[in-house]
């Protein structure tokens, strides 16, 4: 599969638009509900806040594969637990698994990756959650977004824009080829799988109605809430679904009000946080007209039952991972996606009625296709971040971490 790898790059190299178009596919009708709170964004002096980062560096195994959309949570006994899309070719391509790797230590140093589960099409987007009793829950998606590429290959001549070499174009046709097309369709939807044993055994997989890159959140009464889009139904809806038995059934809790203006398919990729007030703080990557590119939020105060409506909180960059932290504040961490490309983070002391200024996890990104941050707390303010990056040393994407402490 390695073979042609390059070429195939240089062919179909998505572009800046192409990565925020990947998600446009993902529409939503809401429906209105919850009252307006519209908490007003500040920004805490430069000097507030400090980072000092203890190093950056690259934790994928097989730097000849393409790594994808990680989400990494921290267990109450200590452990690590990264997950994410790998064993790809491309951004988009037919290979994509869901993996996971694990670190005893705190981030310094990683497993070899444990392949969860590797579907007839594309795995994408992997979330992970600890629940109340210790279960894990993983989550993804699949896609055959990777059909139209496939289609401009077989039609290309050798060296026509979209061409494979023959190697390629044959082991993508053979991935493609294991399916008939109502087979392949079947395939497509929003999943979840869960372990009781501290990821040793892992459930067959099973449909759940929403998605979003990094998964569920375990609330404090021991229920669990999934923030999402429901990518493949007909209402397209965007909300919350919610479970009381540790994760085996979902049912849907409420919706997001939209804002006036935007449109019903403008909002993606939720996460949310419960904060210490008992505010539960939702964020939303928004393609509308006003803030585009921005990060949105909503909150609830009637544990998720109702919602406010999205709101500008004035930080660009996308999609954000949400983290409480030990002394209560509450931490964003996002990919920024234009110059200068990296990866950044700010504070709320104030359950996420204001954000600090943004503090700095990496700025030597090459390009766009980079990001999907996820953080976790080690020590007090100490943290590991990690996320996804197209580096200018390799034409895959690798997974890329920073153990960083917090000054203020």
């Amino acid at each position: 599969m390695a073979q042609g790898v390059a070429s195939h790059l240089r062919s179909v190299e998505l572009s800046m638009h192409d990565l925020l178009s990947r998600r446009e596919w993902l529409t939503a009708a809401m429906a209105t509900a919850g009252a307006c709170l519209l908490p007003t964004t500040r920004s805490l002096a430069a000097d507030d806040l400090r980072v000092e980062i203890e190093e950056t560096r690259i934790i994928s195994w097989k730097p000849p594969l393409y790594h994808g959309w990680p989400t990494l949570t921290r267990r109450k006994n200590g452990e690590l637990w990264l997950v994410f899309s790998g064993g790809r070719e491309s951004h988009v391509c037919p290979f994509g698994r869901l993996e996971a790797m694990r670190s005893k230590d705190g981030g310094k140093t990683w497993g070899w990756p444990q392949v969860l589960y590797d579907g007839p099409i594309d795995d994408r987007d992997a979330g992970i959650v600890e629940t109340a009793k210790g279960t894990l829950l993983v989550t993804n998606f699949t896609s055959l977004a990777y059909q139209p590429l496939l289609a401009k290959a077989e039609a290309a001549k050798p060296g026509q824009p979209g061409a494979f070499e023959e190697l390629q174009l044959r082991e993508w046709q053979a991935v493609h080829g294991r399916l008939t097309a109502n087979e392949r369709q079947r395939e497509v939807g929003c999943w979840m799988i869960r372990s009781t044993d501290g990821g040793v055994n892992w459930s067959a997989r099973y449909r759940v109605s929403v998605n979003s890159p990094h998964g569920p959140i375990a609330l404090r009464d021991g229920r669990l809430l999934y923030p999402g889009i429901a990518l493949w139904s007909a209402d397209r809806l965007v909300g919350f679904y919610e479970s009381a038995d540790d994760g085996e059934n979902w049912q849907r809790l409420s919706c997001i009000p939209t804002r006036d203006g935007d449109k019903p398919g403008g909002y993606h990729e939720l996460h949310a946080v419960e904060a210490s007030d008992g505010t539960i703080v939702c964020h939303i990557r928004n393609h509308n007209d006003v803030n585009n590119g921005e990060t949105l939020q909503c909150e609830s105060t009637d544990g998720g039952k109702t919602w406010s409506t999205p709101h500008s909180i004035g930080v660009w960059g996308l999609p954000s991972h949400l983290l409480r932290l030990h002394d209560g504040r509450l931490m964003m961490s996002y990919g920024h996606r234009r110059a200068p490309f990296g990866n950044q983070a700010r504070i709320s002391s104030d359950h996420g009625k204001t954000w600090s200024v943004p503090v700095t996890l990496s700025a030597d990104g090459i390009g766009g296709d980079l990001g999907y941050p996820s953080t976790v707390e080690i020590e007090n303010n100490q943290f590991v971040t990690v996320w996804y990056e197209k580096l200018k040393e390799s034409p895959l994407a690798q997974l890329r971490q920073a153990r960083w402490s917090l000054k203020n």
